[in-house]
């Protein structure tokens, strides 16, 4: 449930808890922590050896006694309490003294389109064991939607698109509200994991964790479109002989599979747009959708919806960090909630 605007402005700090990147956001300083959601832990003795960038590229590289976890799933936390002990480190003592100043501590998190109450505890209770008296939630779509600067206030409608790593939510918004909503879930993981499979299948090669990413397929600025390069060359692990092997790939054969996992976001925004009363369909026939999330920077994938949908299809300036800014903003008090009053008789 989100909270309201009066409640947000007495925030102190704000998190979005992402299944990739974690980012923090404290109240009259800005963003202060944008590092991937990741811990290395020593299992001998349950110390954390490392946290955010550092343990991200211990993956696939450390001994067998240390281990790299992942607190957040697909936006929901798995383990509340390694998501505390990396949350610590990475907000660092010096911000988390001066948080612990405050008279009564108070957070907002961002919660996945609906979240079930399980989850929504979970990231509560998170928040409270960094020593927030109270914490708001905020779903990510209105936040997203305020951090990228649709105008979710009006009586018009606005679609957003949070392309995230292990799901994407789909919006249609308008007077500040959600008017309907799907959550699909088929995000950036997915697509890594179609690539994997294809390179698996068709060249019998494995690829280093740290290269399995669209953009490192070297599919060029025309992404998921035919005009880009015909071939690229891809280094990794034969399958059977376990030996470094180079081939050459077809980027259309890659493009392919990138298209597969797609078309089940594509049925999400049929459902979401035939859900819509019709007036709001067409405000967005003019305004389009608007990509937000790490995973909106796909090469290509806003030709593939534009193409898909008919509409415009825009990319936030910034669409990884669109979620935290947005709350940031309405902890600030940035947005004016629009006034309903009833009229009297």
């Amino acid at each position: 449930m989100t909270a309201s605007l009066e409640q947000l402005r007495r925030c102190h700090f704000a998190v979005d808890l992402g299944a990739a990147r974690t980012r923090v956001y404290v109240k009259g300083v800005g963003l202060v922590v944008d590092q991937p959601s990741a811990a290395a832990v020593n299992t001998r003795t349950g110390a954390l050896i490392a946290v955010g960038e550092f343990a991200e590229q211990m993956t696939g590289r450390t001994p067998h006694y240390i281990r790299v976890v992942r607190p957040v799933s697909g936006g929901t936390v798995v383990d509340i309490e390694m998501a505390q002990r990396m949350l610590r480190h990475l907000i660092g003592d010096k911000i988390r003294r001066n948080l612990r100043r405050k008279p009564r501590l108070r957070a907002a998190a961002c919660t996945p389109h609906d979240a079930d109450p399980l989850a929504q505890r979970a990231a509560i209770e998170t928040l409270v064991g960094l020593g927030a008296r109270r914490v708001e939630l905020v779903d990510t779509l209105i936040a997203a939607a305020v951090g990228c600067g649709l105008p979710v206030e009006r009586p018009e409608a606005t679609m957003i698109m949070v392309c995230g790593a292990a799901a994407t939510q789909v919006a249609v918004l308008s007077l500040g509200s959600i008017v309907t909503a799907e959550r699909i879930p088929v995000g950036g993981e997915a697509v890594d994991h179609a690539i994997v499979q294809h390179l698996r299948h068709e060249h019998e090669l494995m690829l280093p964790s740290q290269s399995v990413r669209p953009l490192q397929l070297a599919l060029s600025d025309n992404g998921l479109t035919s005009q880009g390069p015909t071939s690229t060359e891809i280094h990794g692990r034969d399958v059977a002989t376990g030996l470094a092997r180079s081939v050459h790939v077809d980027t259309a054969a890659v493009r392919d599979a990138i298209e597969t996992p797609m078309t089940a976001v594509l049925d999400g925004i049929g459902r979401v747009l035939r859900a819509c009363p019709p007036d709001l369909v067409a405000d967005l026939v003019d305004r389009g959708i608007m990509m937000v999330g790490g995973s909106a920077r796909l090469p290509g994938l806003d030709q593939m919806l534009r193409r898909a949908t008919g509409m415009p299809v825009h990319i936030a300036e910034q669409p990884d960090i669109c979620a935290v800014q947005g709350l940031g903003a309405m902890l600030e008090g940035r947005i004016e909630p629009i006034v309903l009053d009833p009229l009297s008789s």
